[in-house]
């Protein structure tokens, strides 16, 4: 593990996000050696306009107006900063020249205060981690000279409108700038390794605080009415990763089996057909601390994707969650989900779907359930942050 340096990390995530964030668990598991600045991404006037009223924005406002400090200390090692300074919204413009203008004085106007936080708390010589914050922090290698610059990718965003129109393309350069590249799956090494060789699978960690006791752990009284079998998920209810039909085509071929969806939903899950069948259970968002509770209620967890560039590549945390807790998991099957074939049913058409979700409950036993357990438990941000240090000591003993 890296030991007694000085890091600052940016990302697309603040600080003060309410749902679990990668960028956030790599800072605090740094700040255990080393010293951290986390950068908020800085208020964009876009947001600002539509949603002023909202308590995060008027947070971030009294910053700008010097109403309160934006640098403050979090934990022992860690600090967060809020800059105070509006970005302008830029991503409409078309003109790839005007566009950059605009985007490097944005960058510019971040650098300064990165900078002035650094003085402030005894920065010099630091390594860079980007969280694919591909616009926003385009030029911070430049204007920050780090001595390491590390771009982090945890998603494939190529099928996201709002990254198609520059920030795909910027961050294929920003790969190849980097020093090094760290990705949370093999897929997502691989397209990276097309714009520098030297990038890496470093693994993906979760934290396992609330679930270090299953046996401890009780259902949750939401789901005591609800009749058995329980399928149940848990996350953001959206489109662009879930698939409606095949939780549709689930729910209609088994009316004995009740399928439990907890998490904000988008607007295609509130207009979905689902709302109106029976056998389908909408609780809403839920505290971080309860989920364990639901978990603990499911007779099989899922995690129906939709297939597309989004979830192709991607590291689904939920499924360490649910793997913690000893459930039977049946997953859509992407190119990363092989990862965890071992311990999970991998289904792509919902009459795979139907005949894994009768084998797991068929199946289930302790020594499955310990065998999921043990698994997971080896996914941890230690082990996902030693091996980014790895990456760090032998790029010194190469350069």
């Amino acid at each position: 593990m890296i030991k007694g340096k000085n890091i600052v990390v940016v990302g697309l995530q603040p600080w003060d996000i309410a749902i679990g964030s990668n960028c956030k668990n790599i800072a605090a598991e740094l700040a255990r050696e080393n010293r951290v600045l986390y950068v908020n991404p800085p208020l964009d006037r876009g947001t600002y306009l539509k949603m002023r009223h909202k308590p995060e924005v008027i947070s971030r406002m009294e910053v700008i107006q010097g109403k309160k400090e934006g640098l403050t200390q979090v934990q022992e090692n860690l600090w967060s900063l809020q800059p105070s300074v509006i970005a302008e919204s830029i991503n409409w413009i078309r003109n790839d020249y005007l566009f950059r203008m605009m985007n490097r004085v944005n960058n510019k106007r971040l650098a300064n205060e990165i900078q002035e936080a650094m003085v402030s708390i005894g920065f010099d010589d630091h390594i860079l981690f980007n969280d694919q914050s591909m616009i926003r922090c385009y030029h911070l290698k430049e204007f920050l000279k780090p001595d390491i610059f590390i771009y982090y990718i945890r998603d494939n965003l190529k099928s996201i409108s709002y990254f198609q129109r520059h920030a795909l393309k910027m961050e294929e350069e920003l790969i190849a700038t980097a020093d090094i590249v760290a990705t949370n799956s093999e897929f997502l090494a691989e397209y990276a390794r097309e714009f520098n060789a030297n990038a890496h699978f470093v693994g993906q960690g979760c934290d396992f605080t609330l679930f270090s006791e299953p046996s401890l752990i009780p259902v949750s009284d939401e789901l005591n009415s609800i009749p058995k079998p329980v399928l149940g998920y848990i996350g953001f209810l959206t489109a662009v990763r879930l698939d409606i039909k095949l939780l549709l085509s689930i729910a209609k071929s088994h009316p004995d089996w009740s399928l439990v969806l907890i998490g904000p939903e988008d607007e295609a899950f509130k207009k979905s057909e689902l709302h109106q069948l029976t056998n389908v259970h909408f609780l809403g968002n839920k505290q971080q601390a309860l989920l364990p509770q639901f978990i603990q209620g499911f007779d099989v967890a899922l995690n129906p994707q939709i297939i597309n560039e989004v979830t192709t590549g991607n590291y689904p945390r939920k499924i360490d969650e649910y793997l913690a807790m000893g459930k039977p998991t049946v997953a859509t099957q992407t190119p990363f989900m092989e990862y965890f074939k071992d311990y999970t049913y991998l289904a792509k058409t919902p009459e795979e779907y139907t005949t894994q979700i009768t084998k797991a409950l068929k199946e289930n036993s302790k020594e499955f359930e310990n065998a999921r357990r043990e698994f997971a438990m080896t996914h941890t941000w230690e082990q996902c942050v030693q091996n980014i240090s790895e990456l760090i000591l032998n790029y010194k003993i190469t350069t």
